[in-house]
C-alpha cells in the first residue's frame, strides 16, 4: 500500500518536471471504439473486459457442463457438489498472510477444492498454487517465509522516474515465475479446467482504464506455444505495481492490425473479486438456474482496521496520506461489492483478513522476518479452525473501532 500512494504521488509532482523527456517507445494503443475486439494473436477468447457479461456468463455456463460429465465419468449421481469460491486480494509481501491460511488449512484437514479461483496481484502469483491444492503448499511457504527483495525487484537510478516505465526492474520476480510455471504446471491446471474448474487473474488495462480478467485454465489448455509466455506474463503483470514495476506491453490484433495494451497491476481497479456483479450464479439471464450450494471464500491480505499517522503540513505528505486512505477505503469497498452480490446470489460469505492482534515489526516491503511471523500467525490460526467473518468490516459492531499507530 505504501509502495503504490508514494509512486503515485512522487509521479504526480515529477510530470510537470518530465514534460519531453524521452521514454520507451511503444507501439499504438488500441483504438477507445476498437478496444473491445482485440485480441491475443493465436490465443483468441482467453480474456474478458467487465462489459463482456455475455462472454463470461457462456464460460461458467460450458464450466458447469464438463463438470458434470466428468462427474457422470466418475459414477456421480444425483445433485452437483457444493461450489466453493476463493477470491485472494491484493497486498504486497503480506501475500503471506493467505499463503500461512491456505497452508493451515490443508493441516487442519478441512480445505476443500474450489471450483473457481480468482487473483489479484499477489494474490495473483498465490492463485495457480491454490487452485491446484495441498501439493503446492510447499511453494507457497517458500516464496512467502524465504525471499527478500531482492528476490523481487532489482533497483535503477532515480532518473528512471524521468527517462524510464519504471523505478525499479521486477526482472527477478520474472525468472521466480518462469521457474515455478513450467508446461507441466499447465498441463495440471488443464486437466482441472475439463472438470469444469476455473481459475481467474486481474489485470488493468492502463490505456483503457478498465480491468480485464484472464481465464488462465483456458491459456493452460492452449496448445499455442505462446501459452505459457502469455500465463508467466499475466500473473507478474498483476503485481506490477504502477510506476514501481516496469508495465507489460501486449501484443494485440484487431482485423490484422497490430497494437499494443499497456497492463499493470490489477489492484488498480479493483483489488479483489470474485465475478463481476452484472453475473449471476444463481439466476443467470437466458439460461436455467443450476441449482446447488454456494460457498465463497475471501482473502483480503492486508489490515482493514485504520492506521493513525500525524500528518505534516507539507503537500506530498498531505497528497500521499491521501491517497493511501484512498486506497484502503477502495479494498473495503471492494470487500462490501462481493458481499453484496453473494447475498444475491445465495452465496455463503466467508473472509479472513490481517487482524488487529498482529503487530509485527514491518521495516520495509519484502522484509523476510516480518513475513515469516505473519505466515506463521495465519499458519497457526487455521490449523486451530480460522475465525471466517461473515460480514465486511464495520457491519459487525466493533469491527473497526479505534486506529493503531
Amino acid at each position: 500500500m505504501s509502495i503504490r500512494s508514494l509512486l503515485a504521488v512522487g509521479f504526480a509532482a515529477v510530470a510537470l518536471l518530465t514534460q519531453g523527456c524521452s521514454t520507451p517507445p511503444r507501439k499504438d494503443a488500441v483504438p477507445a471504439a476498437l478496444t473491445s475486439q482485440a485480441e491475443i494473436p493465436g490465443l483468441p477468447g482467453v480474456r474478458y473486459r467487465l462489459t463482456e457479461v455475455e462472454a463470461m456468463a457462456r464460460e461458467g455456463a460450458e464450466s458447469v457442463e464438463r463438470e458434470k460429465r466428468y462427474l457422470a465419468a466418475q459414477g456421480h449421481s444425483g445433485p452437483l457438489p457444493p461450489a466453493v469460491f476463493l477470491a485472494v486480494s491484493g497486498g504486497g509481501d503480506a501475500g503471506a498472510f493467505g499463503a500461512g491460511l491456505l497452508n493451515g488449512w490443508t493441516a487442519a484437514g478441512n480445505r476443500p477444492p474450489f471450483k473457481l479461483v480468482t487473483g489479484v496481484s499477489t494474490g495473483a502469483l498465490i492463485a495457480p498454487f491454490a487452485f491446484l491444492g495441498p501439493k503446492y503448499d510447499d511453494q507457497l511457504k517458500e516464496f512467502y517465509t524465504n525471499i527478500g527483495p531482492q528476490d523481487i525487484v532489482a533497483e535503477r537510478s532515480l532518473w528512471a522516474a524521468v527517462t524510464n516505465d519504471a523505478l525499479a526492474d521486477n526482472r527477478p520476480l520474472w525468472n521466480r515465475v518462469a521457474k515455478e510455471v513450467d508446461r507441466a504446471l499447465l498441463d495440471e491446471i488443464a486437466a482441472e479446467y475439463a472438470k469444469g474448474r476455473l481459475l481467474l487473474i486481474g489485470t488493468s488495462d492502463l490505456d483503457a482504464r478498465q480491468g480485464v480478467i484472464w481465464n488462465m485454465t483456458k491459456i493452460a489448455s492452449s496448445k499455442d506455444p505462446r501459452a505459457l509466455e502469455l500465463f508467466r506474463a499475466v500473473m507478474v503483470t498483476s503485481a506490477a505495481i504502477p510506476g514501481a514495476f516496469p508495465p507489460t506491453m501486449v501484443d494485440v490484433e484487431v482485423d490484422g492490425k497490430t497494437y499494443q495494451e499497456m497492463h499493470v497491476d490489477g489492484g488498480a481497479v479493483a483489488q479483489v473479486f470474485l465475478y463481476p456483479p452484472s453475473l449471476s450464479v444463481s439466476m443467470p439471464k437466458g439460461r436455467a438456474p443450476v441449482e446447488r450450494k454456494r460457498v465463497a471464500y475471501i482473502i483480503r491480505n492486508s489490515r482493514l482496521d485504520p492506521e493513525w499517522a500525524q500528518v505534516e503540513r507539507q503537500a506530498l505528505s498531505i497528497m500521499g496520506r491521501a491517497v493511501t486512505s484512498l486506497i484502503a477505503s477502495q479494498g473495503v469497498g471492494d470487500l462490501y461489492r462481493i458481499y453484496s452480490t453473494t447475498q444475491r446470489d445465495k452465496v455463503d460469505f466467508n473472509l479472513a483478513y490481517i487482524p488487529k492482534e498482529f503487530d509485527a515489526p514491518h521495516p520495509h516491503e519484502f522484509d523476510t522476518e516480518y513475513m515469516r511471523k505473519l505466515y506463521d500467525f495465519a499458519y497457526r490460526r487455521s490449523v486451530s479452525g480460522y475465525p471466517w467473518a461473515k460480514l465486511p468490516p464495520g457491519l459487525a459492531a466493533g469491527d473497526l473501532a479505534a486506529p493503531r499507530r
